[in-house]
């Protein structure tokens, strides 16, 4: 029966979801902040970070060669994109380093089955069926504490047996301080509505003059969520989600777009965080790679290898690390794309362990179940 309480229950649901950006909350209590920001659509890590040591860098790239020549050269052999200034300011005060040639153990070059791959930590698209990001909730400190995710719906990265509800923005007009004082003023005699409406205008408060702001805009996100995590009372871990990778055609200027907004977000992160910055990690990873070769239309086919990287106060900084395997024709996989060297479930792995102080092994097994054999990457996080 749909009686006038499960009205109001559902009511104060969608008010609270009417009030701010789409977040989703989950439980962990610790002062160590972990962001997972995901590049939909297949990033090219060799377009983030240029192997211009590589002899055969600028004749396999092409066009996309050119934007290095200006480069920040981050070692003898790798290159940051110049379009990410924020980014090589937190790589000189070694807050930031990037793992090349990675990849998840995906092979198959399909978007739905690599991000599936990439966010459940199994071996292959849909034999786990809920998220790494769920399950590291049980090897972290737990309690009551937040975690959030800013996305359109809750990313199966988060989906499992620990409780998440989502948190979504609103196009509609800011309710009147009035309304809200009448409505508050209805569920102060219901335990089950009054709590409710609480942490919805807790939330509304951490937001406060964000609530308006498109998650579509890198740098109002990236304040939004440091609004978020850097209360005591605040959130601990957060998933963002991007878009807007998958470059097949003139990859050159809409990649360089990208990275801006990629190093805006991160550059509104430390800066809305303050001091929480310095027990943040943030991972930022993507389901595969691209090809190493341009192609007709100016950009790039759905490869294998990539670039990931973290980055934080927290990060044991200022270093690339890769077996790197060369691009000569006869070093690349299939023929065609950067061939990965290091499992990026490893790699994530080894971040959160180091990060959380955790035994390696437990989180390898739990958050990649069924990776056998492979160990973690040792000392990402600042001692």
């Amino acid at each position: 029966m749909y009686d006038r309480r499960s009205f109001l229950i559902n009511s104060a649901g969608a008010a609270a979801l009417a009030l701010a950006p789409r977040m989703a909350f989950a439980r962990a209590e610790t002062d160590r902040r972990f962001v997972f920001i995901i590049q939909r659509g297949a990033a090219d890590g060799l377009g983030m970070v240029g192997a211009v040591g590589d002899p055969a860098f600028a004749g396999a790239r092409g066009q996309l060669a050119e934007d290095f020549s200006t480069a920040k050269k981050l070692d003898t052999t790798f290159a940051l994109h110049p379009a990410m200034t924020s980014l090589a300011g937190l790589y000189d005060a070694k807050e930031a380093l990037f793992a090349h040639a990675v990849a998840s153990p995906y092979r198959d070059r399909s978007h739905f089955d690599g991000q599936n791959v990439l966010e459940s930590g199994g071996l292959g698209a849909y034999q786990v069926k809920d998220g790494w990001m769920n399950r590291m909730l049980g090897v972290i400190p737990s309690g009551e504490a937040k975690a959030i995710a800013i996305s359109a719906t809750i990313p199966l990265a988060l989906r499992g047996a620990h409780e998440v509800t989502s948190y979504a923005p609103s196009a509609l007009p800011q309710a009147s301080d009035d309304l809200m004082t009448r409505v508050a003023a209805l569920y102060q005699g219901d335990s089950q509505l009054h709590g409710l409406w609480n942490e919805a205008m807790d939330t509304r408060q951490l937001t406060g003059d964000l609530t308006d702001v498109s998650v579509k805009n890198a740098a109002a996100t990236g304040q939004l969520a440091a609004r978020l995590l850097a209360p005591a009372n605040g959130a601990r871990i957060a998933m963002i989600e991007t878009g807007g990778w998958d470059t097949h055609v003139g990859q050159r200027g809409r990649s360089a777009a990208q990275l801006k907004g990629l190093d805006a977000m991160l550059a509104s992160l430390k800066t809305g965080l303050g001091p929480a910055w310095n027990d943040t990690m943030i991972l930022v990873a993507t389901e595969f790679g691209r090809t190493v070769a341009v192609n007709g239309t100016g950009g790039t086919d759905h490869g294998t290898g990539s670039a990931a990287m973290l980055v934080g106060g927290a990060v044991a900084g200022g270093r690339v690390m890769a077996d790197w395997p060369g691009l000569g024709q006869s070093a690349l996989f299939d023929g065609r794309d950067l061939k990965p060297t290091l499992g990026l479930d490893q790699f994530v792995a080894g971040a959160v362990a180091s990060h959380y102080h955790a035994e390696p092994g437990k989180v390898m097994a739990t958050l990649f179940p069924d990776t056998k054999g492979a160990k973690p990457v040792a000392g990402l996080a600042r001692a």
